[in-house]
């Protein structure tokens, strides 16, 4: 969810998900409608100014529900210390690009994959359509990026296509068991039988490239 009482500012946040794709979103021009939405629907991330009329974005993220992840999204920067008090995960002053927009989208995913290992048995939540699927950690073979998609194989032998991208399924698995080894594959390190410098063979016997960018840092993590 969005809130700003600027809708030039909602506008831009919108076309931003829109472009990075896979994002449910919903705005809000009135911040105390805002407020009442958050309390019921619990979403994943909150986009939050801070100076608006009727309630401040202070005063609102000290009221959200228990983990809810949010970022600060404001012209001034007095605020920052404030924000960062009450643990927001980053600070957007206005106006942001979208790179910097997709840098706090990131730490945002970190942060709820952090939090749903920690809260959901080990399982990540992908959409498949228009279904929510639900993956144990210790399922996940390898994901493939294909066209925009994720392909998840499954060591129970299923296969998981969602619209997500490959760096941002990356941020919701935890890193001490997840390596990236090609600009298209993710590979879990639990499921790693042997490498070398052009490949990694899983325990089915399947193998994955690895891509020249990465080899090196595959070598040592591996090693």
């Amino acid at each position: 969810m969005a809130i700003d009482d600027e809708l030039l500012a909602l506008d831009i946040i919108e076309k931003f998900c829109q472009r990075m794709g896979n994002i449910e979103l919903q705005t809000f021009y009135d911040p105390v409608k805002g407020l009442d939405a958050i309390l019921r629907d619990k979403p994943d991330i909150v986009f939050l100014d801070i100076e608006m009329d009727g309630i401040n974005g202070l005063q609102i993220a000290a009221r959200l529900p228990e983990n809810t992840c949010f970022v600060f999204t404001t012209a001034y920067l007095r605020y920052a210390l404030e924000g960062f008090d009450l643990d927001a995960v980053d600070y957007l002053h206005k106006p942001f690009s979208y790179n910097r927009f997709q840098t706090a989208f990131s730490k945002a995913l970190r942060r709820i994959g952090l939090h749903r290992l920690q809260t959901a048995s080990q399982c990540i939540t992908v959409k498949q359509g228009y279904s929510n699927i639900s993956i144990p950690i210790d399922d996940i073979l390898y994901i493939e990026a294909v066209e925009g998609y994720s392909k998840i194989f499954r060591a129970s032998g299923e296969c998981i296509m969602s619209r997500i991208l490959l760096k941002n399924i990356l941020a919701l698995l935890p890193q001490d068991y997840f390596l990236r080894i090609h600009r298209s594959f993710i590979v879990s390190k639990l499921k790693i039988r042997s490498f070398n410098k052009q490949e990694i063979i899983l325990d089915d016997g399947f193998a994955l490239p690895i891509g020249r960018q990465y080899a090196a840092e595959i070598s040592n993590i591996l090693s």
